[in-house]
C-alpha cells in the first residue's frame, strides 16, 4: 500500500506537471506582446514566462536571521536581479524560527520560496512544498553539476526519496581552513602568560586567571570579566552546552551523542565526562572568574559587553560575538581581539570541532506549491550555482571587489581590510556572503575551471586577512592559522550519517514532544548546576538526572537512535 507521503509526493508531481503543461500551451497561443501567460489553479496564480530574464518578484522565509539584508540594494543582488530577472521580497525569522515555520505550515498560504532548515518536515507535512526532482532534472544543470552523487543526500527520507529542499547550507567538496570556534582568550592576556600551551580547561583558566590579577580593571576603573557565556534563547546551546561535548571527545550531533561504530544513541548530557565539564563551569564561578550575569543577559548586552574590551574569554563561534570584535577592531583595539583554542576537559580528549561528517545535506532551499512561477524560480536558485554565480556571491565584482592579476583572483588590501574590520557596513554594500545560503555551492578549497578557489576562504587568503596582532600571536605558537591548532580531519572516523541534528524529524514523532521536555529541564538545571555551591553540585546533578528518566529520556534515545539508522542506510545505499 502507498504511504500517505508518497500520494502527497506523486499529487505535487502532478500538479506541477499540470502547471508547466498549461503554461507551454498559453505560451505557444496568443500571450501579448511579453510573452507571459497566467492561469488560475486550485493553488491561486501562477506564471510561465517565455523571458527568462523579465522582471518578477519571488517571496522568501528563511529561518536564519539576516540583519544585514537590503533587500537586494547591494551591488551584488542587483547583478542578480539584471542576470536573472529576480528580486526576493524577503522575510527573516525573527525570536524563534520553529514558531514562525509552524505558522506558515498552519496558514495554508506559503512563501514562494522557503527556507525552513530542520523544520521542513513542518511544511512537507502540510503539503507545502514541492518535489524538485523533475525541476532540477530539466531546468537545473548547475545544481545537477555541483551536487553530483551527493545528490541522493538531499532525498527527504527513507521512505519519501522527494527533494524538497535543495542543500544550500554545506558545501560540496568542502575542506575546514579555518578555525571560528574553540576557546577563545584575548591576545593581550595570552601574550602576558608568556603563550603558554593552551589544551585544557585548566591552561584556559590559568591564562584568564593570571590576567584578571594584575588587571582587575580596565584603563578607565570599570571591572574587567574573566569569562562570559551567552544563554539568551538559542545561543544556550551554542556557548553553554555545545561545549560540554567538543571538550569530551564527542562530535555536534544535536543534544545526542553517537557511537561511530554502532550508532548507540544517549542524550549527550548523561555522559559522565560532560558532568565533570560542567563541574568545572561551577568552580569558575565560584572563584569569580564567570560573569554573574552569564545566565541573565540578553544578545545584544553579551555583545556590547565584549565590544568594550573587558572580556577576557569567550566559549562561542566567531559568527556570534564577530560584531563586537570587529567593534574592536574598527577601533584599533587589535590586542583585544581573540584567538581560538582546541581546549579540551583534559589531555586525554581530542577537541572535535572538525570531525568530518561528508557533505551534509538537510538544510537548504525549496519552493512551494504557491510559488507563482517554479521553473523561472529553479532557474534563479540554478544560477546561484552556476561558476558564474558562485564567484559572485564569493568574491563580488570584478575590477571592483577583486581583480584578476597573472589568472589569480586578487582582493586588493583597502577591500581585504574593510571586510575583515568594518565588516557589517562592508555587507550591507556589497552584499558579499550575504546569498550564501541560497544556493547550491561548492565549499571552501575546490577550484574553478580557471584555477582560482570559488570561494575566498583559502589558506593564502586567510592569512592575509590577520591583523598584525594575530599573525604575532599565531607565530608564537609556530603556525599560520588558528585551525592549525586543532586536531586534523583524518584523525576522526567519518559519521555514515552526517550529523544528527542535520536530521529531519516527522511532525508526527513523539521525539518532538520528549526533545523539548527535555530541552526545558536541562536548560533549568545546567545553570542551576553551574551556578550553585561546589558543595552542592554532585546534588543538582543527580536531580537533573533523575529529572530526565522521568520525562523520558530512554526512549528519546531509542526513537534518536531509529531516526540515525535510517539515515545511514538512505545516505549509503
Amino acid at each position: 500500500m502507498e504511504s500517505k507521503r508518497k500520494r502527497k509526493t506523486k499529487a505535487s508531481a502532478l500538479l506541477l506537471v499540470s502547471a508547466l503543461f498549461v503554461g507551454l500551451l498559453a505560451g505557444c497561443g496568443g500571450s501579448g506582446g511579453n510573452g507571459v501567460a497566467s492561469k488560475e489553479n486550485g493553488s491561486g496564480k501562477e506564471a510561465a514566462t517565455g523571458n527568462d530574464n523579465a522582471p518578477i518578484t519571488f517571496s522568501l522565509f528563511s529561518a536564519d536571521p539576516s540583519p544585514n539584508w537590503t533587500g537586494m540594494k547591494d551591488e551584488i543582488g542587483k547583478v542578480i536581479t539584471e542576470k536573472t530577472g529576480v528580486t526576493l521580497d524577503a522575510e527573516f525569522a525573527v525570536g524563534d524560527p520553529q514558531q514562525k515555520v509552524a505558522l506558515i505550515a498552519s496558514s495554508g498560504e506559503y512563501p514562494d520560496l522557503i527556507s525552513a532548515k530542520n523544520d521542513i518536515s513542518k511544511l512537507v507535512d502540510a503539503d507545502a512544498m514541492l518535489d524538485l526532482t523533475d525541476l532540477i532534472d530539466k531546468y537545473a544543470p548547475n545544481i545537477k553539476k555541483v551536487l553530483g552523487d551527493s545528490i541522493k543526500r538531499a532525498r527527504y527520507s527513507d521512505e519519501d526519496h522527494a527533494i524538497y529542499a535543495i542543500p544550500t547550507y554545506a558545501g560540496v567538496g568542502q575542506q575546514y581552513f579555518q578555525a571560528g570556534g574553540g576557546f577563545e582568550l584575548q591576545h593581550r592576556a595570552v601574550a602576558e602568560a608568556g603563550y603558554p600551551e593552551i589544551r585544557t580547561v585548566k591552561d584556559y583558566e590559568n591564562v584568564i586567571k593570571n590576567y584578571i590579577e594584575k588587571h582587575p580593571t580596565d584603563e578607565n576603573g570599570n571591572k574587567n570579566i574573566g569569562l562570559t557565556l551567552n544563554a539568551d534563547d538559542w545561543y544556550m546551546y551554542i556557548t553553554v552546552t555545545n561545549p560540554a561535548f567538543y571538550t569530551t571527545g564527542s562530535p555536534d550531533d544535536g543534544e545526542y551523542a553517537i557511537d561511530v561504530d554502532t550508532q548507540k544513541v544517549t542524550y549527550h548530557f548523561r555522559r559522565p565526562a560532560e558532568k565533570e565539564y560542567f563541574r568545572w563551569l561551577n568552580h569558575m564561578n565560584d572563584i569569580g572568574l564567570l560573569d554573574p550575569e552569564s545566565f541573565v543577559q540578553k544578545y545584544d548586552q553579551y555583545k556590547a559587553k565584549i565590544a568594550t574590551g573587558r572580556v577576557i574569554g569567550l566559549i562561542d563561534q566567531d559568527w556570534a560575538y564577530g560584531d563586537a570584535e570587529k567593534a574592536l577592531k574598527a577601533a584599533g583595539k587589535f590586542d583585544q581581539g581573540y584567538g581560538h583554542y582546541p581546549v579540551t576537559l583534559t589531555e586525554e580528549y581530542k577537541e572535535t570541532s572538525f570531525w568530518p561528517t561528508g557533505f551534509m545535506a538537510g538544510y537548504g532551499i525549496g519552493i512551494s506549491k504557491d510559488c507563482k512561477d517554479p521553473v523561472r524560480a529553479i532557474k534563479f536558485l540554478d544560477y546561484l550555482a552556476s561558476d558564474e554565480g558562485q564567484v559572485l556571491l564569493n568574491w563580488g565584482i570584478e575590477g571592483k571587489h577583486y581583480k584578476v592579476e597573472n589568472g589569480k583572483r586578487v582582493i586588493p588590501k583597502e577591500i581585504s581590510d574593510r571586510k575583515v574590520n568594518d565588516a557589517t557596513n562592508f555587507t550591507k554594500e556589497t552584499g558579499i556572503g550575504l546569498y550564501n545560503t541560497l544556493g547550491v555551492h561548492y565549499g571552501d578549497g575546490v577550484k574553478d575551471p580557471s584555477g582560482n578557489y570559488y570561494t575566498t576562504n583559502f589558506p593564502e587568503q586567510i592569512q592575509n586577512s590577520y591583523n598584525e596582532v594575530e599573525k604575532k600571536t599565531l607565530a608564537a605558537y609556530n603556525v599560520k592559522s588558528w585551525r592549525e591548532l586543532f586536531p586534523k580531519e583524518e584523525e576522526f572516523k567519518v559519521r555514515p550519517w552526517g550529523a544528527a541534528w542535520n536530521i529531519a524529524i516527522p511532525g508526527d514523532s513523539e521525539i518532538v514532544v520528549l526533545d523539548n521536555k527535555l530541552k526545558d529541564i536541562t536548560w533549568k538545571r545546567i545553570p542551576e548546576a553551574i551556578l550553585a555551591k561546589p558543595a552542592d553540585f554532585d546534588k543538582v546533578w543527580d536531580a537533573y538526572m533523575k529529572d530526565l528518566e522521568k520525562a523520558g529520556v530512554d526512549k528519546a534515545e531509542t526513537l534518536r537512535e531509529e531516526l540515525v539508522k535510517q539515515r545511514v542506510k538512505l545516505w549509503n545505499e
